[in-house]
């Protein structure tokens, strides 16, 4: 199945997923992540490059910026557009490998677990690089390979058990920052485990980060362009 056809096929189930309980800790963990290291502002021009259903768009929306939501899918892009009614949003069906915009259009540039499906990620990242504006920040959130989340998801892979994920590429920090010369930073978060307690899910997400340990679920990797 292309990424194309498997995300046609997975927006409801994608919303539904973010509404569970685990759905939403892992949606506030991660969001607040992308927020503190992309800090959108008011006015300005943000790419979300692979935004899907907008579960992270919104928030950079929330922030008084405009957003141009990028995702291969278009029933993703449908149900993004109901959502984001009446905020700066337009949706724009396309390739991450091939951004049909003009070199330096945004301000910032973010996006969020859609390199997994991606194997040449080096190159989604250098387009996300050359439409972002010199001095603005190019942010993106993968799915963490050292973590427990994806040993277990391997495993099903290795079961013969057909899951979303089977043909995700896994990245770690060191991987996200080898993708560019410029020196960048990363941090992972989601701690817990999927069958952790989720009334100590935040309390053990507090003392793992305090450690600064690097096998969160959720890794986020943060460049500047070069002016």
């Amino acid at each position: 199945m292309t990424g194309k056809a498997l995300f046609d096929d997975w927006p409801e189930r994608y919303e539904q997923w973010f509404a569970t309980p685990l759905g939403r800790l892992v949606r506030e963990t991660e969001g607040r992540l992308i927020l503190e290291m992309l800090d959108p502002g008011w006015g300005e021009d943000i790419l979300d490059a692979g935004c899907g259903t907008g579960v992270f768009t919104l928030d950079c929306l929330a922030a008084g910026a405009r957003v141009t939501g990028l995702d291969i899918s278009e029933p993703m892009l449908a149900l993004a557009t109901e959502k984001t009614a009446g905020y700066p949003f337009d949706a724009v069906q396309g390739d991450m490998l091939a951004l049909p915009f003009a070199d330096r259009t945004f301000d910032k540039a973010v996006s969020v677990t859609a390199i997994e499906f991606i194997a040449d990620a080096r190159k989604a990242v250098d387009e996300l690089f050359r439409v972002t504006k010199p001095g603005g920040l190019v942010v993106v959130g993968t799915l963490n390979s050292l973590s427990p989340w994806a040993t277990r998801r391997r495993a099903k892979t290795e079961r013969g058990q057909s899951h979303v994920l089977e043909a995700a590429f896994f990245r770690s920090s060191e991987d996200l920052l080898a993708l560019r010369q410029e020196k960048g930073i990363a941090k992972s978060c989601v701690h817990f485990l999927k069958d952790d307690p989720p009334e100590r899910a935040l309390e053990i997400e507090r003392a793992r980060q305090a450690q600064e340990l690097d096998t969160g679920a959720f890794v986020a990797a943060q460049w500047m362009k070069p002016r």
